[in-house]
């Protein structure tokens, strides 16, 4: 296992290097639209699924007293927004080396359904 951190610049290269003749602008253009899509989304509260990766959730924690457990002082914390992240089957099968054996997109949620129509929502 290697301590690499694959970093903004690394997925700009592989962009590059895997785009159909995408210069390295054009590539950069592409990272940094969707990880500004992403951002957007994700500030604006909205769920970002990706489809075979994860799905990054936000959710609002309410506030609380929280207590020093040295001194067992109290203070208060303040109401926040988190960011979450569930893995995909996938994913998790991937990271532990095994094979994934589920559905092409078994993603661990649920399909929406909506009865007027037979198309699905599109994913990021």
């Amino acid at each position: 296992m290697t301590n690499k951190t694959l970093t903004r610049a690394d997925l700009l290269h592989a962009v590059y290097v895997t785009g159909p003749g995408l210069s390295r602008v054009e590539a950069k253009q592409i990272v940094e639209v969707a990880i500004e899509e992403i951002c957007g989304a994700l500030e604006g509260g909205e769920t970002v699924k990706l489809r075979s990766f994860g799905t990054f959730h936000v959710r609002s924690k309410r506030p609380r007293v929280g207590r020093n457990p040295k001194t067992g002082q109290e203070y208060p914390i303040t109401a926040r927004r988190v960011l979450t992240f569930k893995p995909s089957p996938r994913l998790i099968a991937a990271v532990n080396g095994e094979e994934f054996t589920g559905r092409d997109d078994d993603d661990g949620d649920p399909i929406p359904h909506t009865p007027t129509s037979s198309a699905r929502p599109a994913d990021l």
